[in-house]
Protein backbone atom coordinates (compact mmCIF):
# COMPACT_ATOMS: atom_id res chain seq x y z
CA UNK A 1 0.00 0.00 0.00
CA UNK A 2 1.06 3.62 -0.56
CA UNK A 3 0.67 6.85 0.95
CA UNK A 4 0.97 9.85 -0.39
CA UNK A 5 0.77 12.48 2.44
CA UNK A 6 0.75 16.49 1.37
CA UNK A 7 2.54 18.38 4.16
CA UNK A 8 3.76 22.11 5.08
CA UNK A 9 6.39 20.58 7.48
CA UNK A 10 7.58 16.67 6.13
CA UNK A 11 10.03 16.59 8.64
CA UNK A 12 8.15 16.20 11.33
CA UNK A 13 6.53 12.75 10.31
CA UNK A 14 10.17 10.90 9.45
CA UNK A 15 11.02 10.32 13.17
CA UNK A 16 7.70 8.48 13.12
CA UNK A 17 7.60 6.53 9.86
CA UNK A 18 11.22 5.22 10.26
CA UNK A 19 10.57 3.70 13.44
CA UNK A 20 9.66 0.28 14.58
CA UNK A 21 6.89 -1.75 12.91
CA UNK A 22 6.21 1.42 10.03
CA UNK A 23 9.89 1.36 9.27
CA UNK A 24 9.99 -2.73 9.37
CA UNK A 25 6.74 -2.68 6.68
CA UNK A 26 8.51 -0.25 4.38
CA UNK A 27 11.70 -2.14 4.70
CA UNK A 28 9.85 -5.31 3.54
CA UNK A 29 7.89 -3.70 0.74
CA UNK A 30 5.00 -4.13 2.41
CA UNK A 31 3.94 -0.42 2.82
CA UNK A 32 5.04 2.83 1.00
CA UNK A 33 5.38 6.49 2.88
CA UNK A 34 5.79 9.49 0.14
CA UNK A 35 6.34 12.88 1.94
CA UNK A 36 5.23 15.85 -0.36
CA UNK A 37 6.19 19.37 0.98
CA UNK A 38 3.00 21.39 -0.83
CA UNK A 39 5.89 24.96 -0.71
CA UNK A 40 7.29 22.84 -3.77
CA UNK A 41 4.28 23.31 -5.95
CA UNK A 42 3.93 26.81 -4.71
CA UNK A 43 3.94 29.27 -8.06
CA UNK A 44 5.86 31.91 -6.56
CA UNK A 45 8.99 32.69 -5.91
CA UNK A 46 8.50 32.91 -2.49
CA UNK A 47 6.62 29.42 -2.25
CA UNK A 48 3.98 31.20 -0.54
CA UNK A 49 0.99 28.58 0.58
CA UNK A 50 -0.96 30.64 2.53
CA UNK A 51 -2.77 34.06 1.97
CA UNK A 52 -5.57 36.59 4.64
CA UNK A 53 -9.16 34.93 4.17
CA UNK A 54 -11.75 36.82 2.41
CA UNK A 55 -13.90 39.07 3.94
CA UNK A 56 -11.79 39.61 6.62
CA UNK A 57 -10.97 37.94 9.76
CA UNK A 58 -8.07 36.50 12.07
CA UNK A 59 -5.44 33.87 10.51
CA UNK A 60 -4.57 32.96 7.42
CA UNK A 61 -6.05 30.28 5.06
CA UNK A 62 -3.83 27.77 2.43
CA UNK A 63 -4.36 28.91 -1.34
CA UNK A 64 -5.86 26.17 -3.77
CA UNK A 65 -3.51 26.69 -6.52
CA UNK A 66 -0.01 24.54 -4.41
CA UNK A 67 -2.47 21.98 -2.99
CA UNK A 68 -3.97 21.24 -6.42
CA UNK A 69 -0.68 21.44 -8.30
CA UNK A 70 0.63 19.02 -5.59
CA UNK A 71 -1.86 16.68 -5.59
CA UNK A 72 -2.78 16.21 -9.09
CA UNK A 73 1.02 16.19 -10.38
CA UNK A 74 1.52 13.08 -7.70
CA UNK A 75 -1.82 11.41 -7.75
CA UNK A 76 -3.25 12.16 -11.20
CA UNK A 77 -5.78 14.94 -12.85
CA UNK A 78 -8.21 13.91 -11.11
CA UNK A 79 -6.75 11.86 -8.54
CA UNK A 80 -6.67 7.89 -9.15
CA UNK A 81 -6.79 7.28 -5.26
CA UNK A 82 -8.90 8.42 -2.46
CA UNK A 83 -7.96 12.19 -1.32
CA UNK A 84 -8.65 12.48 2.73
CA UNK A 85 -8.56 15.45 4.56
CA UNK A 86 -7.28 15.70 7.95
CA UNK A 87 -9.57 17.97 9.62
CA UNK A 88 -12.13 18.58 12.83
CA UNK A 89 -15.17 18.84 10.64
CA UNK A 90 -14.77 14.73 9.03
CA UNK A 91 -16.10 11.93 10.15
CA UNK A 92 -14.90 10.23 12.74
CA UNK A 93 -11.97 7.74 12.24
CA UNK A 94 -12.27 4.44 13.85
CA UNK A 95 -11.17 0.92 13.34
CA UNK A 96 -14.03 0.14 11.00
CA UNK A 97 -12.67 3.29 9.00
CA UNK A 98 -9.74 2.22 9.18
CA UNK A 99 -10.50 -1.62 7.64
CA UNK A 100 -11.85 0.68 5.27
CA UNK A 101 -9.34 2.66 4.41
CA UNK A 102 -6.92 -0.52 4.02
CA UNK A 103 -8.86 -1.85 1.47
CA UNK A 104 -7.13 0.59 -1.53
CA UNK A 105 -4.01 0.19 -2.71
CA UNK A 106 -3.22 3.93 -2.24
CA UNK A 107 -4.20 7.23 0.05
CA UNK A 108 -3.80 10.57 -0.44
CA UNK A 109 -3.57 12.39 2.95
CA UNK A 110 -3.88 16.21 3.04
CA UNK A 111 -2.53 17.82 6.48
CA UNK A 112 -3.65 21.37 6.67
CA UNK A 113 -2.38 24.15 8.85
CA UNK A 114 -3.29 27.80 9.54
CA UNK A 115 -7.33 27.81 9.87
CA UNK A 116 -8.11 25.58 7.15
CA UNK A 117 -8.02 25.26 3.38
CA UNK A 118 -9.72 27.14 0.57
CA UNK A 119 -12.95 25.90 0.17
CA UNK A 120 -12.39 24.70 -3.13
CA UNK A 121 -9.82 22.06 -2.09
CA UNK A 122 -12.90 20.25 0.12
CA UNK A 123 -15.15 20.81 -2.70
CA UNK A 124 -13.31 19.91 -5.69
CA UNK A 125 -10.31 17.38 -4.90
CA UNK A 126 -10.71 16.05 -1.55
CA UNK A 127 -12.99 12.92 -1.59
CA UNK A 128 -13.09 12.30 2.11
CA UNK A 129 -12.36 14.09 5.15
CA UNK A 130 -11.52 12.54 8.48
CA UNK A 131 -11.31 14.04 12.34
CA UNK A 132 -9.19 11.58 15.23
CA UNK A 133 -11.48 13.84 17.41
CA UNK A 134 -13.16 16.68 18.67
CA UNK A 135 -10.24 18.95 19.74
CA UNK A 136 -7.95 20.92 17.80
CA UNK A 137 -4.36 20.41 16.97
CA UNK A 138 -1.86 22.69 14.95
CA UNK A 139 -2.03 20.78 11.82
CA UNK A 140 -3.13 17.66 10.10
CA UNK A 141 0.37 15.55 10.90
CA UNK A 142 -0.79 13.87 13.89
CA UNK A 143 -3.96 12.92 12.62
CA UNK A 144 -2.03 11.85 9.32
CA UNK A 145 0.27 10.27 11.48
CA UNK A 146 -2.72 8.44 13.49
CA UNK A 147 -4.25 6.75 10.07
CA UNK A 148 -1.11 5.97 8.86
CA UNK A 149 0.01 3.62 11.54
CA UNK A 150 -3.75 2.56 12.40
CA UNK A 151 -4.41 1.27 8.21
CA UNK A 152 -1.01 -0.06 8.69
CA UNK A 153 -1.32 -2.36 10.95
CA UNK A 154 -4.08 -3.83 9.33
CA UNK A 155 -2.57 -4.70 6.21
CA UNK A 156 -1.46 -8.55 5.55
CA UNK A 157 2.32 -9.79 7.17
CA UNK A 158 2.77 -6.55 8.45
CA UNK A 159 2.46 -7.65 12.11
CA UNK A 160 3.90 -11.41 13.46
CA UNK A 161 1.11 -12.74 14.49
CA UNK A 162 -1.38 -12.45 11.65
CA UNK A 163 -4.28 -12.91 13.87
CA UNK A 164 -2.87 -9.58 16.29
CA UNK A 165 -5.43 -7.10 14.03
CA UNK A 166 -8.59 -9.08 15.22
CA UNK A 167 -7.41 -9.09 18.74
CA UNK A 168 -6.87 -5.08 19.41
CA UNK A 169 -9.01 -3.54 21.22
CA UNK A 170 -11.99 -1.91 19.14
CA UNK A 171 -10.88 -4.69 16.27
CA UNK A 172 -14.64 -6.62 17.39
CA UNK A 173 -16.45 -3.40 18.98
CA UNK A 174 -15.07 -4.29 22.25
CA UNK A 175 -12.05 -2.87 24.46
CA UNK A 176 -8.79 -5.91 25.12
CA UNK A 177 -8.87 -7.60 28.01
CA UNK A 178 -6.43 -7.31 30.38
CA UNK A 179 -2.78 -8.47 29.65
CA UNK A 180 -0.46 -9.83 32.19
CA UNK A 181 3.45 -11.14 31.76
CA UNK A 182 6.05 -12.83 34.17
CA UNK A 183 6.50 -12.41 37.45
CA UNK A 184 3.45 -13.79 38.76
CA UNK A 185 3.65 -11.97 41.85
CA UNK A 186 4.99 -8.04 41.73
CA UNK A 187 4.98 -6.32 44.81
CA UNK A 188 1.71 -8.98 46.21
CA UNK A 189 -0.30 -8.08 43.51
CA UNK A 190 -0.46 -11.68 41.67
CA UNK A 191 -1.86 -12.80 38.19
CA UNK A 192 -5.19 -14.07 37.96
CA UNK A 193 -5.09 -18.17 38.90
CA UNK A 194 -7.01 -18.82 35.37
CA UNK A 195 -4.22 -17.16 33.02
CA UNK A 196 -1.64 -20.11 34.63
CA UNK A 197 -4.34 -22.57 34.38
CA UNK A 198 -3.24 -24.23 30.83
CA UNK A 199 -7.08 -24.61 30.50
CA UNK A 200 -7.39 -22.75 26.86
CA UNK A 201 -11.05 -22.35 26.95
CA UNK A 202 -11.04 -21.06 30.44
CA UNK A 203 -8.96 -18.56 29.13
CA UNK A 204 -10.08 -17.50 26.08
CA UNK A 205 -13.40 -17.38 28.17
CA UNK A 206 -12.31 -15.20 30.95
CA UNK A 207 -10.43 -12.86 28.23
CA UNK A 208 -14.00 -12.58 26.54
CA UNK A 209 -15.82 -11.43 29.77
CA UNK A 210 -13.30 -9.32 30.81
CA UNK A 211 -13.20 -7.74 27.53
CA UNK A 212 -16.91 -7.50 27.65
CA UNK A 213 -16.52 -5.96 31.55
CA UNK A 214 -14.04 -3.24 30.73
CA UNK A 215 -16.44 -2.09 27.65
CA UNK A 216 -19.30 -2.09 29.67
CA UNK A 217 -17.34 -0.13 32.64
CA UNK A 218 -15.29 2.59 30.33
CA UNK A 219 -17.54 2.59 26.70
CA UNK A 220 -20.73 1.23 27.39
CA UNK A 221 -21.71 3.21 24.17
CA UNK A 222 -19.80 0.33 22.06
CA UNK A 223 -22.15 -2.35 23.27
CA UNK A 224 -25.11 -1.32 21.17
CA UNK A 225 -23.23 -1.94 17.86
CA UNK A 226 -20.56 -4.68 19.05
CA UNK A 227 -21.39 -8.20 17.58
CA UNK A 228 -22.32 -10.77 20.78
CA UNK A 229 -23.01 -14.14 21.73
CA UNK A 230 -26.21 -14.97 24.12
CA UNK A 231 -23.31 -15.75 26.33
CA UNK A 232 -22.19 -12.34 26.15
CA UNK A 233 -25.45 -11.14 27.05
CA UNK A 234 -26.20 -13.37 29.74
CA UNK A 235 -22.83 -12.05 31.01
CA UNK A 236 -23.61 -8.33 30.75
CA UNK A 237 -27.07 -8.72 32.28
CA UNK A 238 -25.40 -10.67 35.24
CA UNK A 239 -23.04 -7.87 36.15
CA UNK A 240 -25.62 -5.16 35.32
CA UNK A 241 -28.12 -6.86 37.70
CA UNK A 242 -24.99 -7.15 40.58
CA UNK A 243 -24.60 -3.66 39.58
CA UNK A 244 -28.00 -2.22 40.22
Amino acid sequence: MRFDVFTLIPESLEPYLNSSILKRAAERNLVEFHLHNIRDWAIDKHHVTDDIPYGGGGGMVMKPDPMFNAVEEVTGTPPTCPVVLLTPQGRLFSQAVAHELAAYPRIALIAGRYEGLDERVRQHLVTDEISIGDYVLTGGELPALVLIDAITRLLPDVLGDPDAPQKDSHAEGLLEHPHYTRPAEFRGWDVPDVLRSGDHARVNRWRREQSLLRTLQRRPDMLESATLTDEDRKFLKDQLDVEG
